[in-house]
């Protein structure tokens, strides 16, 4: 009998947005990119308490902001200016949510189970998704019977 050689999965401790992207976005790599963010326009409400615990963060050795719809961390590849740094995590944020590239909502369109802002309530007019949700069906599988 011949032995098969087996080897370990890759380990993965943690996963950053361009990993799930497949590729960085312009605004990790040029703060000009953030800097005319408004955080007080982007907050939806009068109520900003949940942006004031968005902290610049480190992972890896690299600057970061942590995007928690998608459980990923948004790397900041640009120098940070003194004093400034929570401020440009929070516009970081904001731009990737913004724009849509936060993988929690790109999966909202097929997955989310009830209506809500397709970009959430940072985004005015944002399109409405979940309004048709099915469970998703593994083809040739049926329930048992009991």
């Amino acid at each position: 009998m011949s032995e098969m050689a087996y080897s370990e999965p890759e380990k993965i401790q943690s996963i950053d947005a361009e990993f799930l992207a497949g590729h960085r976005f312009p605004y990790q790599e040029d703060i000009s990119l953030v800097e005319t963010v408004d955080l007080d326009a982007s907050t939806p409400g009068d109520d900003i308490n949940w942006l004031e615990d968005i902290e610049l963060l480190e992972e890896n050795g690299t600057p970061a902001v942590f995007d928690r719809y998608s459980n990923s961390f948004i790397k900041i590849y640009f120098p940070i200016p003194k004093g400034r740094e929570n401020e440009i995590a929070r516009k970081v944020l904001m731009t990737h949510l913004q724009t849509g590239n936060s993988y929690g909502i790109l999966l909202k369109e097929k997955h989310c189970k009830f209506p809500q802002p397709e970009l959430g309530p940072w985004v005015a007019n944002s399109k409405i998704v979940g309004t048709d949700w099915k469970p998703p069906v593994l083809e040739g599988w049926e329930a048992p019977m009991h």
